[in-house]
């Protein structure tokens, strides 16, 4: 099966996302390994949601197109985030607040004409994780707010910051790449030769369920673990030294 060139980056982008995502959220945070895994990671996402923004575009899939441009929004900001010092801010935090803005009155604006004509689900979707969507993409506009109005975040509130927004991008990855049509996982490794010497419990479900949910579970832990914990708090500025590229 043949694949134009931006498919093919995309379906890399995601694939190399997915590997070092989950490589960067098991490391300690700050440490060269976690920095090195999150600029693949960063670097390989953005990638990947440039190329699900255009294919949704030329394919009239509004749905994968805003997926794509908010999961590019996410890790942007969140690499934006680590990147600054405490307090740090600037214009183009005033232009990208409207991207979340705009998907999160689309997404319920789109919700509520699905419950009113009947239906459970548009164009695949269910109607409720379409409201999920909004709530988190009107939730992270109320955050660029917030951080705008006080000039900024501080200490462990822009690690956590940084760490959300990472973590829910690789969960909309994760659940794109999970639960695309016709068992994508299986449909890729079998187009290489691999899909049918494996298991089908690989390809089941119920393990794709708990691979999607994951980064939420590993994004709980390290808030937690961020918010209460002294050695985050002092280590702020180390933190945004290690994070710098170069």
């Amino acid at each position: 099966m043949a694949y134009s060139p931006i498919l093919l980056a995309h379906i890399l982008g995601g694939t190399v996302g997915l590997l070092s995502g989950t490589a960067a959220m098991s490391f300690r945070k700050g440490s060269p390994r976690h920095v090195l895994a999150g600029r693949v990671f960063v670097a390989s996402m953005l990638v990947m949601a440039a190329g699900a923004a255009y294919l949704g575009i030329i394919r009239h899939q509004p749905g994968n197109a805003a997926g794509g441009v908010f999961t590019f929004y996410l890790i942007l900001t969140a690499w934006l985030t680590a990147r600054r010092a405490d307090g740090e801010t600037s214009k183009l935090d005033w232009v990208a607040v409207l991207i979340p803005l705009a998907l999160g009155t689309l997404s319920w604006m789109g919700g509520i004409q699905v419950v009113r004509s009947g239906a459970s689900s548009q164009a695949g979707v269910p109607v409720g994780m379409i409201f999920f969507l909004g709530s988190v993409e009107l939730l992270a506009a109320a955050g660029d707010v917030r951080m705008l109005i006080r000039g900024g975040v501080l200490g462990a509130k822009r690690i956590a910051r940084h760490l959300w927004r990472m973590c829910f991008g690789l969960f909309t990855a994760a659940g794109s790449f999970f639960f695309g049509p016709s068992n994508r996982p299986l449909r890729l490794l079998s187009n290489v030769g691999l899909g049918q010497h494996l298991p089908r419990a690989l390809f089941s479900t119920s393990l794709y369920l708990v691979l999607t949910i994951l980064p939420l579970v590993l994004l709980i832990f390290w808030l937690l673990r961020v918010r209460f914990s002294k050695a985050y708090k002092k280590t702020s500025s180390e933190y945004r030294e290690q994070s710098l590229p170069g």
